[in-house]
């Protein structure tokens, strides 16, 4: 009877070894087929935690990254239209010089100083993108601060705060056709403050445009030329529209500057994704020489256990039939 026992005992060991050989030799299986070795938080609580987390921020990053490109796209959409501005107000700031000359036709010079006139207002209201113009305002209250979300930070307690880049856009207003004033191309300048040794009367306040189905400042005169224009007049004219080219020039400038610092936050979130990512990988991927490895190890492990149950039921098969013949 002892005999018998022991036997049996040799099988179940047997049995007990294959069982979990062939359980490690499942669990490395389906680790090679997902490429994963944490799968669920059965598998490691705290690291299936933590790659859950990170791939939740790989997401937000991809969106933040989405929206710096349309932030990118608004910032080069104003910039574009700046610069467009300050190539046709330097023509007009040409063509008024020439018009000084003696024996010029001012009359035909306006009606070319018209056209470029018109040209602004076009660029200005064409600088439209996802809904948005910088350049041009037909709304009684505005917003002058253009925000872009650049980033976000997950503070040591797990809560999210987004990061933002602000631009002031009021200096960047070109043409407001509810306020004039806060349009640069729509105000009122005094020209006195800036060509203090010109005549003192008439009025020496000018604006370079009217906005279309705006109302001009009540106190200006527009930027126009003829022949009855006096030189003091075409002096003003000429510091107005050279303070108009100064000021469109730093606004491009300051344009400039949030261009660099989006496009470097969009490289820095790119990269910081692909880190996040690579990180996931190194918390629940499978190392797939390891676990080539283990299976080709389990495999031998699995043939052996195999091959030690059938020795184990052949040895207890013969010591019965000894056991009988006694």
């Amino acid at each position: 009877m002892s005999s018998t026992v022991t036997s049996n005992a040799f099988t179940l060991g047997a049995l007990v070894i294959l069982r979990g050989v062939n359980k490690d030799l499942d669990t490395v299986e389906k680790q090679v087929s997902s490429n994963l070795r944490i799968q669920t938080a059965a598998d490691d609580p705290s690291y299936w935690s933590m790659a859950t987390t990170m791939r939740s921020d790989t997401s937000t990053l991809s969106t933040i990254g989405d929206a710096l490109s349309l932030g990118a796209a608004k910032v080069d959409t104003a910039y574009t239209g700046l610069t467009s501005a300050i190539d046709v107000v330097t023509k007009i700031q040409s063509l008024l010089v020439s018009a000084k000359s003696p024996g010029v036709d001012k009359d035909q010079m306006n009606v070319t100083l018209g056209q470029y006139e018109d040209q602004l207002n076009t660029i200005t209201q064409a600088a439209t993108i996802s809904g948005e113009n910088w350049l041009y305002n037909d709304d009684q209250n505005v917003n002058s601060t253009k925000t872009i979300v650049s980033n976000f930070v997950r503070g040591t307690d797990g809560s999210v705060s987004l990061a933002t880049v602000n631009y002031d856009a009021t200096p960047a207003v070109l043409i407001d056709t509810v306020d004039p004033s806060r349009g640069l191309f729509t105000k009122d300048i005094d020209a006195s403050q800036l060509n203090p040794d010109g005549a003192s009367s008439p009025a020496r306040n000018y604006y370079l445009l009217a906005a279309t189905g705006g109302t001009p400042p009540a106190d200006g005169t527009a930027v126009t030329i003829s022949n009855s224009t006096s030189d003091d007049q075409m002096s003003d004219m000429i510091s107005v529209v050279d303070s108009i080219l100064k000021q469109l020039t730093s606004s491009a400038a300051d344009l400039g500057v949030v261009s660099k610092r989006v496009d470097e936050q969009s490289t820095f979130v790119s990269q910081l994704g692909d880190t996040v990512t690579q990180t996931v990988g190194n918390l629940v991927d499978t190392d797939m020489d390891e676990a080539s490895s283990r299976v080709s190890a389990l495999t031998a492990a699995q043939q052996m256990a195999v091959q030690s149950v059938s020795m184990a039921n052949t040895m207890a098969s013969k010591i019965l039939i000894l056991l009988q013949g006694k």
